[in-house]
């Protein structure tokens, strides 16, 4: 059952839910070019410890694909061109990290109808295992951590993932040859311009490494790590990232978990508008399970769980 939150102006969730695509576009087009520019920097100077942050900058930007993948996934782009937004969408943010819109709404919008049941997907494949398991210790937690630098815990997820999608996906030949023209397109183009390497260091190693850690600590923050699954506002968290946090964990406002599953039209550029006006709400700010930042609220909450006094942790 939906919580009834009376601050919502229906007139003004309204023009919230109101799609401008263009902000999508400028958004999609921000990731590329801070992509461009970290492999260019990277490449000009040749440090290891510039290598370093280029890769964790180009791995944020491939999670804030992911995250415009979502919107896509939603129906937040294009309203009246569906089959133009969903083709769109695979090439420039889903098909380059190896996912497909279609693939991740089955199961996102699942999720969504069935948040925190044994009818959540999400939840099924997460729950009772080691590393959703909360509280654990920070020693597990770390090395479950360095499991994704080291790409361990990548194939992992990555072996779960693809169980999960051909469990419930069935792509058209027309697609699936489409999807491959794709790849050969983007492999050919390497070949030509003898990019292998480049397209090891700065593509796959962010991809095997950094993305999936980054998308495991949102994982985490979501849904887990002492919350209150008898309420529908304190079984979502939503995170008040620190600015450096927004980079890696929480591009695109994608920190507003709750508001998005309160208000799942909203798109993400109007979230932090969203969070604003569900705060003049009693309900809303007396049980929503509000968190400042991922690596304090959020460490605390999921390692040393004994100084929570309320649902809710706010800065």
């Amino acid at each position: 059952m939906k919580t009834k939150i009376h601050a919502i102006d229906p007139k003004y969730l309204k023009q919230l839910s109101i799609l401008t695509p263009w902000r999508t576009v400028a958004a999609c087009l921000m990731d590329w070019g801070v992509i461009a520019a970290a492999i260019a920097v990277s490449s000009h100077l040749s440090h290891p410890l510039v290598y370093l942050g280029a890769i964790m900058i180009i791995a944020g930007r491939m999670h804030a694909l992911g995250v415009l993948m979502h919107e896509v996934a939603h129906y937040r782009f294009l309203k009246r061109h569906r089959f133009l937004a969903e083709l769109l969408g695979d090439i420039f943010v889903a098909w380059p990290i190896m996912a497909t819109v279609d693939g991740y709404r089955h199961n996102h919008l699942a999720h969504h109808r069935h948040t925190n049941t044994d009818s959540d997907p999400d939840w099924m494949v997460k729950k009772g295992t080691a590393q959703f398991s909360f509280p654990q210790r920070l020693s597990f937690g770390i090395v479950n951590l360095l499991g994704y630098i080291f790409a361990i815990n990548t194939v992992r997820d990555l072996r779960r993932i693809l169980r999960q999608l051909s469990e419930t996906t069935k792509p058209t030949k027309a697609y699936t040859g489409l999807r491959i023209v794709f790849y050969l397109a983007i492999l050919s183009i390497v070949a030509v311009t003898g990019s292998w390497i480049g397209l090891l260091l700065y593509w796959v190693v962010p991809f095997m490494t950094f993305l999936f850690m980054f998308q495991h600590v949102r994982s985490v923050a979501e849904h887990f790590g002492s919350m209150d699954y008898d309420h529908e506002l304190s079984s979502t968290r939503t995170v008040k990232p620190y600015f450096w946090e927004r980079w890696f964990f929480a591009p695109h406002n994608v920190n507003y978990h709750l508001e998005h599953h309160l208000c799942p039209a909203v798109p993400f550029y109007n979230l932090t508008k969203l969070h604003r006006m569900l705060l003049a709400d009693d309900l809303y700010r007396e049980r929503a399970h509000i968190t400042r930042g991922y690596s304090t609220g959020l460490v605390k909450e999921c390692f040393f769980p004994s100084g929570i006094t309320g649902p809710a942790i706010r800065s």
